[in-house]
């Protein structure tokens, strides 16, 4: 399925934003999630729209609330 529409581009954006200021790579969000790095790469690009389940488990792994990555 394809993620690219505005809702999903700006919740890649802040997943992007939110591990670079926790000053973690993408292999160690994806390795605590749990998930191959490359399809992490492609949530991060907006390339995939994951389940929230999956949102979910990725917040928790940046330790910030599932509200926090969502603009709605």
């Amino acid at each position: 399925m394809s993620g690219d529409d505005a809702t999903t581009r700006k919740v890649a954006k802040k997943l992007k934003e939110v591990r670079l200021m926790r000053g973690l790579r993408q292999i160690d969000v994806a390795e605590k999630v749990k998930i191959h790095p490359q399809y992490y790469a492609k949530i991060e690009r907006a390339e995939v729209r994951p389940s929230i389940d999956l949102y979910e488990r990725i917040a928790k792994a940046l330790k910030v609330k599932a509200a926090d990555i969502f603009p709605f």
